[in-house]
């Protein structure tokens, strides 16, 4: 037996005893709906090579949860591929279904896939992705076989080709097809769209085409999405896991099964995705190839509308949440008022005063268009993180609601308009957010850490209400 397969076996049989003794349970439906794996990015197909033995750890993972998925979603890079071979790329292929991914049945558990910049890089890579794959080939013209949509019972799939050839390779995607089948499966309770490259900057990697879809495709692309009702485009690409929300829908990034590389190192890790869909909505926990949990979400998030809602005096008071928030938990704000007229210096509404250090928490109005700006501070002697949003403006009255959510990571910092029903992640680079931060006993309003001329509010009223919410 060669030294691959052997470890290959080896892995196997320890995943046996495994999941006799050690299953993970998987997050199930609370009524009729779907529980599936999300996972990509493992770059593999070599056999020996790093990435065989990383993929193999994160499959470990995946064959203890009980029950089993129903399906699995891999939206590309399975493979290393980047050659100018056809018989090498094909035995790649070959590689990763027949011994890498051989454990599992893919009668009993589909298993579909999204194209790739490993994988269709070219129009002979994107021919031996058709040849060897045999995806439905329901996609747009010139697209067969690479583009597609899969429907099972109240569940609509749709997988883009996010670097077509016929348009101009990485990051440059149709929409005219992907509008028609969506309007096609209006009917269709949950819809998820899949494709590799993401359409909004993750971890401050950014830079249209080679890291997300063009920009001239983003809004559009988007405007689809949230016209249909999608509930989350899934993609991969960026190292890591990332989840964020651009009014209503959620953009969930997973490429952690085995690429042994990390955007950023020290932060992020190997991981897949084990997900629930139900009338509720969609539920998720991101496991580690020790199969612990370590980012989930509830989505959506409930209505506010009948939280038990504790306004918050100006100047500092005992705050509604003190410590390391329980996971599940959603501290949320109701900010009302009107800005001041021409005004640049920085304002605060809300922060939280720590004696002998800048506030780790800052929320406030910053430059001479007020905007709204989060400003975490992470240790002492480290730059902060910034998180943006929407432009207030001079002399203008606003009312808007603010969920900070730290199971989400750095996308749960999360604004809309007061009667919108449709949640967005502010504007930030960190790789990490709100999920470390032991929150302080007091929070101050109207004005800064240093007491009541510190940054104070400049604006004739400021109305600042708290909840704090458990999530089921």
């Amino acid at each position: 037996m060669s030294d691959q397969r052997a470890f290959l076996y080896d892995v196997a049989r320890e995943d046996v005893a495994r999941t006799m003794h050690d299953a993970i349970p998987s997050l199930l439906p609370r009524n009729p709906g779907h529980h599936f794996v999300i996972y990509a990015d493992a770059c593999s197909g070599v056999a020996g090579a790093l990435h065989e033995r990383t993929f193999a750890s994160v499959n470990s993972v995946v064959r203890r949860l009980h029950p089993a998925p129903e399906f699995i979603l891999f939206p590309g890079d399975e493979i290393i591929g980047l050659t100018a071979d056809a018989d090498a790329l094909r035995a790649q292929w070959r590689h990763w279904f027949e011994v890498e991914m051989g454990w599992l049945d893919r009668h009993a558990v589909p298993l579909w896939h999204t194209t790739g910049n490993h994988t269709t890089y070219d129009e002979m890579s994107e021919a031996v992705f058709r040849e060897v794959l045999q995806l439905p080939r329901n996609g747009p013209p010139g697209q067969e076989g690479l583009s597609y949509w899969v429907r099972r019972g109240d569940l609509l799939l749709v997988f883009v080709h996010t670097l077509w050839s016929g348009l101009g390779g990485e990051g440059h995607v149709e929409t005219i097809w992907l509008k028609e089948v969506l309007e096609q499966h209006r009917d269709a309770r949950h819809k998820l769209v899949l494709g590799h490259h993401p359409v909004y900057p993750i971890n401050g990697f950014g830079g249209s085409y080679q890291r997300e879809i063009g920009h001239e495709y983003s809004a559009r692309f988007w405007d689809i999405l949230v016209g249909a009702g999608v509930t989350a485009y899934l993609c991969s690409h960026i190292l890591a896991f990332d989840v964020q929300a651009h009014r209503g829908v959620l953009q969930i990034c997973t490429a952690g099964a085995g690429t042994a590389h990390r955007m950023p190192e020290g932060v992020e890790y190997l991981h897949c995705v084990q997900a629930a869909l139900d009338q509720n909505g969609l539920r998720y926990q991101v496991l580690d190839t020790e199969g612990a949990v370590r980012e989930r979400l509830a989505w959506p998030l409930p209505s506010l509308d009948h939280a038990a809602w504790s306004p918050l005096p100006h100047g500092t008071s005992p705050a509604p949440l003190s410590g390391m928030p329980a996971p599940a938990t959603v501290v949320a704000l109701r900010l009302s008022g009107r800005t001041a007229a021409r005004s640049a210096a920085p304002q605060t509404l809300l922060c939280t005063p720590v004696p002998d250090m800048i506030a780790p928490l800052w929320l406030g109005l910053r430059g001479p268009a007020q905007t709204l700006t989060l400003i975490l501070g992470r240790e002492r002697g480290r730059s902060p993180h910034y998180w943006v949003c929407p432009d207030f403006g001079d002399a203008r009255d606003f009312d808007f609601d603010i969920a900070l959510y730290p199971d989400m990571g750095p996308g749960g910092v999360l604004w809309r308009r007061r009667g919108d029903i449709s949640w967005t992640s502010f504007a930030a680079i960190s790789a990490t957010g709100l999920e470390q931060l032991s929150w302080p006993a007091l929070w101050s309003v109207g004005c800064g850490e240093r007491g009541p001329d510190d940054r104070r509010y400049a604006g004739p009223r400021l109305d600042v209400a708290a909840t704090v919410i458990a999530l089921s």
